[in-house]
């Protein structure tokens, strides 16, 4: 089920170097998503920009569970009578009929996320050019022997069915009903994973990244974080009222005192907390939660800035609240890098072909049901059916960082809350069920850290790289454009 070739992903301790978003994007949705790396991560784009677009979209288009979003409108007869060639890649074509295609679905997707768009002329000549850079990376493609089995193209088609809630021969059915061809959609979806794997092969092998830079980059996210320290604190409130007399300020002190006593001679202090304190925190133990600096108190941060983890502060603190019994449960030091770990539980059922892996996704939406009716647990479902090595533990995975699974098991596992189970989830071995089950944060050792550095280095770089060899493959091809045929 891991993957350790996989790239780790960026850490969230990093920020964001994705290529930023732009109209543009939108017209090269597929070159992003692509920089991913993996089947599962282009999917979407791939769908959106294909004939089948709106299948991928469902769930971001708020398609509720079990009803399949509308297909797009067949084209019409006039629409095809009209379809001509607007270019010749050294053996490949782009027709009319692409570029209308592609320009509607740039469009939906405009409407849907409110991203403008340039005028209708210069987004066509856009759209054009990126089906040109396609097309003369599929002719090297060709020319390099490069081949993709039906399995993968498969498993892709299985993925975006799967996403619907609905069997590939579902999707296919209905496809075909409203006029759309089928075969092509699964011809432009191997297209796809072929222009994945030349561009993994040769944008990625320009891109070089020295020790000194991973080190100067680690250095300048630790300057910029430097002054970021976060404090978890709990505390025991005992509040004075305001106008008190001096006696019953006096009364209040002694109840501080008191629970100062218990909690330092060993008394577990979320107890006391419990018992005793008078804040909305109080049935946390008095924890406040992990919080920067900046947001807390002035008086707070004097007491448990010289505390370490897990240290009491030594005296009653009073502010105008009343009096405060302080511990310090964690400070985190914003120089200090962290990932987030998940630990997970799964049932896998192995597939083989394209029949069974229908039949392995009826079977697990029927344990989903029941899982989510109360009627069965899942561990005791994942010790009974699971075909995987983790079954005897009830399919716990243990924890894991980011980058340890394949792709499109990950990005189900993220997408879930504590104690969520997702729909089923399709990947190279077979089709799974994921329940989360924990997460927590940790801090990274020194070559996790080095290797995120290098990831988020590599994810700067490679955008550049990418328009270098594109320009090398377009001055390269044969590129002859047409105009429309004069009626």
């Amino acid at each position: 089920m891991h993957d350790n070739s996989a790239t780790m992903k960026l850490s969230p301790t990093f920020p964001d170097t994705a290529r930023t978003s732009s109209p543009r994007c939108l017209l090269r949705a597929w070159r992003t998503a692509m920089a991913a790396g993996s089947t599962g991560a282009w999917i979407g784009s791939l769908t959106l920009l294909l004939a089948a677009g709106p299948w991928s979209a469902a769930q971001a288009q708020g398609v509720s569970p079990g009803r399949a979003p509308a297909l797009p409108a067949a084209p019409s007869a006039q629409a095809r009578m009209a379809d001509y060639i607007v270019a010749v890649v050294n053996q490949e074509s782009v027709t009319a009929f692409e570029v209308r295609q592609r320009v509607q679905r740039i469009r939906t997707e405009a409407q849907r996320t409110g991203a403008a768009l340039p005028p209708p002329e210069q987004l066509e000549r856009e759209v054009l050019n990126s089906l040109i850079d396609e097309r003369a990376i599929l002719s090297q493609a060709r020319e390099a022997g490069i081949r993709v089995d039906d399995g993968d193209v498969d498993r892709a088609l299985a993925n975006i069915a799967a996403q619907n809630q609905i069997s590939v021969v579902t999707l296919r059915d209905r496809m075909v009903a409203e006029g759309m061809d089928f075969n092509r959609f699964r011809a432009n979806v191997r297209e796809q994973i072929i222009v994945e794997r030349v561009r993994e092969r040769e944008v990625s092998s320009r891109v070089r990244i020295s020790d000194t830079e991973v080190e100067d980059y680690i250095e300048k996210q630790r300057g910029e974080r430097a002054g970021e320290v976060e404090y978890n604190i709990a505390q025991i409130l005992i509040p004075v009222p305001e106008g008190a007399s001096a006696a019953v300020v006096a009364e209040r002190r002694a109840q501080a005192e008191a629970a100062l006593t218990r909690v330092r001679g060993g008394e577990d202090f979320a107890a006391v907390a419990r018992a005793l304190s008078q804040d909305g925190n109080r049935e946390r133990g008095g924890e406040i939660g992990l919080r920067p600096a900046d947001r807390l108190p002035d008086l707070f941060l004097e007491v448990v800035r010289p505390l370490n983890s897990g240290a009491i502060a030594p005296s009653v603190l009073r502010s105008g609240a009343g009096f405060h019994v302080l511990k310090l449960i964690e400070r985190r030091d914003g120089s200090a890098f962290r990932i987030t770990q998940t630990r997970a539980r799964h049932i896998l059922l192995r597939v083989n072909d394209a029949s069974n892996r229908d039949a392995a996704v009826r079977q697990l939406r029927e344990w989903l049901g029941q899982i989510q009716r109360g009627t069965r647990r899942f561990e005791d479902l994942a010790r009974e059916r699971s075909e995987d090595g983790s079954a005897q533990a009830g399919g716990d995975l243990g924890w894991a960082s980011p980058g340890q699974f394949v792709p499109e098991f990950e990005q189900a596992m993220n997408a879930l809350p504590l104690g969520g189970v997702s729909e089923p989830v399709i990947s190279r071995f077979g089709v799974h069920l994921i329940q989360v089950v924990e997460r927590r944060e940790v801090a990274l050792d020194n070559k996790q850290l080095r290797d995120q550095a290098r990831a988020a280095l590599r994810e700067q770089k490679f955008g550049e790289a990418y328009e270098e060899w594109i320009k090398e493959m377009r001055s390269r091809a044969y590129v002859e454009r047409r105009e429309a045929p004069q009626l």
